[in-house]
Protein backbone atom coordinates (compact mmCIF):
# COMPACT_ATOMS: atom_id res chain seq x y z
CA UNK A 1 0.00 0.00 0.00
CA UNK A 2 1.17 3.85 0.33
CA UNK A 3 4.58 4.33 1.23
CA UNK A 4 3.41 7.37 3.75
CA UNK A 5 5.97 8.73 5.95
CA UNK A 6 4.56 11.75 6.48
CA UNK A 7 7.76 14.28 4.56
CA UNK A 8 5.83 16.55 2.67
CA UNK A 9 3.99 14.93 -0.38
CA UNK A 10 6.95 12.48 -0.22
CA UNK A 11 8.86 9.65 1.63
CA UNK A 12 12.57 9.93 2.91
CA UNK A 13 14.55 9.41 -0.08
CA UNK A 14 15.07 5.75 -0.08
CA UNK A 15 10.78 5.53 0.52
CA UNK A 16 10.93 3.31 2.95
CA UNK A 17 13.88 4.51 5.67
CA UNK A 18 12.87 7.06 8.29
CA UNK A 19 14.77 10.32 8.02
CA UNK A 20 17.45 11.72 10.17
CA UNK A 21 15.76 12.80 13.46
CA UNK A 22 18.70 15.04 13.69
CA UNK A 23 17.64 16.76 10.85
CA UNK A 24 13.41 16.14 10.53
CA UNK A 25 10.87 15.93 13.71
CA UNK A 26 7.92 13.50 12.70
CA UNK A 27 4.61 13.07 14.55
CA UNK A 28 2.27 10.63 12.96
CA UNK A 29 -1.26 9.90 13.95
CA UNK A 30 -3.57 7.13 12.57
CA UNK A 31 -6.92 7.51 10.94
CA UNK A 32 -10.01 6.91 13.46
CA UNK A 33 -11.42 3.46 12.31
CA UNK A 34 -14.43 5.13 10.88
CA UNK A 35 -12.27 7.13 8.12
CA UNK A 36 -9.30 3.88 7.55
CA UNK A 37 -11.38 3.84 3.92
CA UNK A 38 -10.39 7.33 2.84
CA UNK A 39 -7.64 8.43 5.45
CA UNK A 40 -4.17 6.55 5.33
CA UNK A 41 -2.43 9.20 8.52
CA UNK A 42 -2.10 12.29 9.48
CA UNK A 43 1.71 13.39 10.09
CA UNK A 44 3.24 16.67 11.12
CA UNK A 45 6.79 17.37 9.55
CA UNK A 46 9.13 19.88 10.37
CA UNK A 47 12.90 20.91 9.41
CA UNK A 48 15.55 20.93 12.45
CA UNK A 49 18.93 22.28 10.38
CA UNK A 50 19.56 24.49 8.05
CA UNK A 51 20.54 23.40 4.78
CA UNK A 52 19.68 21.57 1.12
CA UNK A 53 17.19 18.71 1.24
CA UNK A 54 16.42 16.74 -1.51
CA UNK A 55 13.72 13.82 -1.03
CA UNK A 56 12.60 11.76 -3.77
CA UNK A 57 9.38 9.53 -3.98
CA UNK A 58 8.25 7.38 -6.20
CA UNK A 59 4.81 6.82 -7.79
CA UNK A 60 2.91 7.40 -4.95
CA UNK A 61 -0.63 5.13 -4.28
CA UNK A 62 -2.08 8.15 -2.32
CA UNK A 63 -3.55 11.30 -2.66
CA UNK A 64 -1.35 14.22 0.03
CA UNK A 65 -2.99 16.79 1.10
CA UNK A 66 -0.33 19.21 2.72
CA UNK A 67 -1.27 22.64 4.75
CA UNK A 68 1.96 23.98 5.22
CA UNK A 69 2.95 26.99 7.38
CA UNK A 70 6.73 27.84 7.30
CA UNK A 71 8.78 27.94 3.94
CA UNK A 72 7.35 26.49 1.13
CA UNK A 73 9.01 23.51 -0.81
CA UNK A 74 10.32 23.33 -4.54
CA UNK A 75 8.41 20.22 -5.99
CA UNK A 76 8.02 18.95 -9.90
CA UNK A 77 6.35 16.13 -10.85
CA UNK A 78 9.33 13.60 -13.13
CA UNK A 79 12.21 15.93 -12.75
CA UNK A 80 14.00 18.60 -10.62
CA UNK A 81 12.26 21.75 -9.75
CA UNK A 82 13.09 25.08 -10.09
CA UNK A 83 13.44 27.38 -8.01
CA UNK A 84 10.03 29.01 -8.28
CA UNK A 85 7.77 26.14 -8.82
CA UNK A 86 7.38 26.35 -4.83
CA UNK A 87 4.18 25.52 -3.27
CA UNK A 88 3.06 25.91 0.51
CA UNK A 89 -0.27 24.46 0.76
CA UNK A 90 -1.43 22.25 -1.90
CA UNK A 91 -2.34 18.83 -3.17
CA UNK A 92 -1.39 16.53 -6.34
CA UNK A 93 -3.25 13.56 -7.74
CA UNK A 94 -1.46 10.02 -8.37
CA UNK A 95 1.25 10.21 -10.68
CA UNK A 96 2.74 7.13 -12.64
CA UNK A 97 6.66 8.60 -12.06
CA UNK A 98 9.07 10.21 -9.40
CA UNK A 99 8.31 13.12 -7.51
CA UNK A 100 11.25 15.41 -6.54
CA UNK A 101 11.11 18.10 -3.32
CA UNK A 102 13.56 20.72 -2.59
CA UNK A 103 13.49 22.35 0.66
CA UNK A 104 16.28 24.31 2.66
CA UNK A 105 15.94 23.17 6.31
CA UNK A 106 12.90 25.91 7.31
CA UNK A 107 9.32 23.80 6.28
CA UNK A 108 6.73 22.83 8.68
CA UNK A 109 3.48 21.09 7.53
CA UNK A 110 1.07 19.02 8.52
CA UNK A 111 -0.07 16.18 5.53
CA UNK A 112 -3.46 13.98 5.30
CA UNK A 113 -2.62 10.81 3.18
CA UNK A 114 -5.46 9.90 1.45
CA UNK A 115 -6.58 6.72 -0.54
CA UNK A 116 -7.71 7.54 -4.15
CA UNK A 117 -11.52 6.96 -3.26
CA UNK A 118 -10.66 9.27 0.17
CA UNK A 119 -9.43 12.18 -1.82
CA UNK A 120 -12.35 11.85 -4.13
CA UNK A 121 -14.95 12.18 -1.67
CA UNK A 122 -12.80 15.20 0.67
CA UNK A 123 -12.15 17.20 -3.01
CA UNK A 124 -15.43 16.25 -4.23
CA UNK A 125 -13.66 16.66 -8.11
CA UNK A 126 -12.68 13.91 -10.31
CA UNK A 127 -9.62 12.71 -9.43
CA UNK A 128 -8.39 13.08 -13.32
CA UNK A 129 -8.48 16.70 -12.51
CA UNK A 130 -5.90 16.14 -9.64
CA UNK A 131 -3.49 13.52 -11.44
CA UNK A 132 -0.09 14.88 -12.67
CA UNK A 133 -0.84 17.94 -11.30
CA UNK A 134 0.23 20.25 -8.31
CA UNK A 135 -2.48 22.50 -6.93
CA UNK A 136 -2.64 24.83 -4.82
CA UNK A 137 -5.09 24.42 -2.21
CA UNK A 138 -6.93 27.44 -2.31
CA UNK A 139 -7.75 26.92 -5.55
CA UNK A 140 -9.96 23.72 -4.56
CA UNK A 141 -10.84 25.20 -0.66
CA UNK A 142 -11.14 28.21 -1.34
CA UNK A 143 -10.40 30.55 1.83
CA UNK A 144 -10.49 27.49 4.16
CA UNK A 145 -7.65 26.68 3.27
CA UNK A 146 -5.94 29.97 3.98
CA UNK A 147 -8.09 30.32 7.12
CA UNK A 148 -6.37 26.81 8.89
CA UNK A 149 -2.96 27.68 7.73
CA UNK A 150 -2.64 30.73 9.74
CA UNK A 151 -3.88 28.72 12.69
CA UNK A 152 -1.41 26.25 12.38
CA UNK A 153 1.31 28.60 12.13
CA UNK A 154 -0.03 30.30 15.46
CA UNK A 155 -0.51 27.08 17.57
CA UNK A 156 2.38 26.09 19.11
CA UNK A 157 1.69 22.59 20.29
CA UNK A 158 2.34 19.60 17.11
CA UNK A 159 -0.67 17.69 18.85
CA UNK A 160 -3.48 20.83 18.58
CA UNK A 161 -2.14 21.10 15.07
CA UNK A 162 -2.94 17.83 14.06
CA UNK A 163 -6.45 17.80 16.12
CA UNK A 164 -6.80 21.32 13.72
CA UNK A 165 -6.63 19.14 10.38
CA UNK A 166 -8.05 16.17 11.70
CA UNK A 167 -11.15 18.16 13.02
CA UNK A 168 -11.56 19.68 9.05
CA UNK A 169 -10.74 16.49 7.13
CA UNK A 170 -13.47 14.23 8.93
CA UNK A 171 -15.75 16.71 9.17
CA UNK A 172 -15.37 17.49 5.09
CA UNK A 173 -15.49 13.44 5.09
CA UNK A 174 -18.92 13.10 6.82
CA UNK A 175 -20.53 15.56 4.45
CA UNK A 176 -19.77 13.80 1.38
CA UNK A 177 -21.33 10.67 -0.16
CA UNK A 178 -19.61 7.02 0.90
CA UNK A 179 -16.99 5.88 -2.08
CA UNK A 180 -18.27 3.97 -4.96
CA UNK A 181 -18.11 0.70 -4.46
CA UNK A 182 -17.13 -0.60 -7.82
CA UNK A 183 -14.07 1.52 -7.60
CA UNK A 184 -13.73 -0.01 -3.98
CA UNK A 185 -14.53 -3.47 -5.16
CA UNK A 186 -11.85 -2.89 -8.26
CA UNK A 187 -9.21 -1.36 -6.17
CA UNK A 188 -9.41 -4.43 -3.55
CA UNK A 189 -8.99 -6.83 -6.54
CA UNK A 190 -5.76 -5.04 -7.60
CA UNK A 191 -4.53 -5.15 -3.99
CA UNK A 192 -5.16 -9.10 -3.44
CA UNK A 193 -3.25 -9.63 -6.41
CA UNK A 194 -0.20 -7.31 -6.10
CA UNK A 195 -1.40 -5.38 -9.29
CA UNK A 196 -1.24 -9.13 -11.24
CA UNK A 197 -5.12 -9.43 -11.97
CA UNK A 198 -5.97 -8.64 -15.43
CA UNK A 199 -7.89 -5.68 -16.28
CA UNK A 200 -10.70 -8.18 -17.87
CA UNK A 201 -11.15 -9.89 -15.10
CA UNK A 202 -12.06 -7.11 -13.00
CA UNK A 203 -14.52 -5.62 -15.83
CA UNK A 204 -15.75 -9.18 -15.24
CA UNK A 205 -16.26 -9.11 -11.77
CA UNK A 206 -17.80 -5.89 -12.22
CA UNK A 207 -20.35 -6.67 -14.58
CA UNK A 208 -19.56 -3.85 -16.76
CA UNK A 209 -16.87 -2.95 -19.76
CA UNK A 210 -13.28 -2.46 -19.77
CA UNK A 211 -14.75 0.95 -21.11
CA UNK A 212 -16.61 1.71 -17.97
CA UNK A 213 -14.20 0.76 -15.71
CA UNK A 214 -11.80 3.00 -17.43
CA UNK A 215 -14.59 5.91 -16.44
CA UNK A 216 -14.76 4.45 -12.92
CA UNK A 217 -11.20 4.87 -12.14
CA UNK A 218 -10.57 8.26 -14.18
CA UNK A 219 -13.43 9.91 -11.78
CA UNK A 220 -12.13 7.74 -8.47
CA UNK A 221 -8.95 7.41 -8.88
CA UNK A 222 -7.66 9.38 -11.25
CA UNK A 223 -5.48 7.35 -13.80
CA UNK A 224 -6.45 4.06 -15.66
CA UNK A 225 -6.58 1.09 -13.95
CA UNK A 226 -3.92 -0.56 -15.97
CA UNK A 227 -1.92 1.89 -14.68
CA UNK A 228 -3.01 1.65 -11.34
CA UNK A 229 -1.75 -1.85 -10.89
CA UNK A 230 1.35 -2.01 -12.44
CA UNK A 231 2.12 0.94 -9.46
CA UNK A 232 0.69 -1.71 -7.12
CA UNK A 233 2.91 -4.38 -8.39
CA UNK A 234 5.86 -2.04 -8.39
CA UNK A 235 5.11 -1.06 -4.82
CA UNK A 236 5.26 -5.04 -4.19
CA UNK A 237 8.58 -5.65 -6.03
CA UNK A 238 10.12 -2.94 -3.31
CA UNK A 239 8.33 -4.30 -0.35
CA UNK A 240 10.33 -8.31 -1.37
CA UNK A 241 13.74 -6.41 -2.47
CA UNK A 242 13.63 -4.90 1.36
CA UNK A 243 12.36 -7.96 2.85
CA UNK A 244 14.80 -10.46 2.00
CA UNK A 245 17.29 -11.75 0.08
CA UNK A 246 15.97 -12.65 -3.03
CA UNK A 247 17.66 -11.88 -5.95
CA UNK A 248 15.82 -9.41 -8.47
CA UNK A 249 15.15 -12.39 -11.05
CA UNK A 250 13.60 -14.31 -8.83
CA UNK A 251 11.40 -11.16 -7.37
CA UNK A 252 10.55 -10.70 -10.98
CA UNK A 253 9.32 -14.31 -11.50
CA UNK A 254 7.66 -13.76 -8.16
CA UNK A 255 5.36 -10.79 -9.02
CA UNK A 256 4.43 -12.06 -12.36
CA UNK A 257 6.78 -9.80 -14.88
CA UNK A 258 7.76 -12.16 -18.23
CA UNK A 259 11.87 -11.55 -17.60
CA UNK A 260 14.19 -8.91 -15.04
CA UNK A 261 14.38 -6.53 -17.41
CA UNK A 262 10.75 -5.41 -18.00
CA UNK A 263 10.94 -5.49 -14.17
CA UNK A 264 13.92 -3.55 -14.69
CA UNK A 265 11.95 -0.76 -17.24
CA UNK A 266 8.82 -0.44 -15.40
CA UNK A 267 10.97 0.39 -11.82
CA UNK A 268 12.74 3.04 -13.59
CA UNK A 269 9.72 4.80 -14.79
CA UNK A 270 8.17 4.73 -11.30
CA UNK A 271 10.80 5.55 -9.01
CA UNK A 272 13.58 7.34 -11.61
CA UNK A 273 16.47 5.23 -10.69
CA UNK A 274 17.38 1.27 -11.22
CA UNK A 275 16.08 -1.24 -9.06
CA UNK A 276 20.30 -1.59 -8.22
CA UNK A 277 20.58 1.83 -7.90
CA UNK A 278 17.54 2.05 -5.38
CA UNK A 279 18.93 -0.49 -3.23
CA UNK A 280 22.51 1.02 -2.91
CA UNK A 281 20.65 3.89 -1.76
CA UNK A 282 18.96 2.38 0.87
CA UNK A 283 21.76 1.15 2.13
CA UNK A 284 23.77 4.13 2.16
CA UNK A 285 21.19 5.32 4.28
CA UNK A 286 21.10 2.95 7.32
Amino acid sequence: MYDGSGLPGLTTAAEILPPDPDCFFLRHRRPQPAFCDAVLGITGYAERKKGHFRQIEAASLAVPLIFSFSSSFAIALGRVPEQHERFGCFTSGLFAGPAIIDSRGESACVQVDFTPTGAHRFFGVPMSELAARMIPLDDILGLSAHRLRDRLEEEPNWERRLDLVETLVYRRLLEQPPSDRQAATAIGHIAASQGTVSITTIAAELDCSRKHLNEIFRRNVGIAPKTYARMVRFHHVRRLAMTGQRSWADIAQECGFSDQAHMSRDFLEFCGETPSGWKRRCADRR
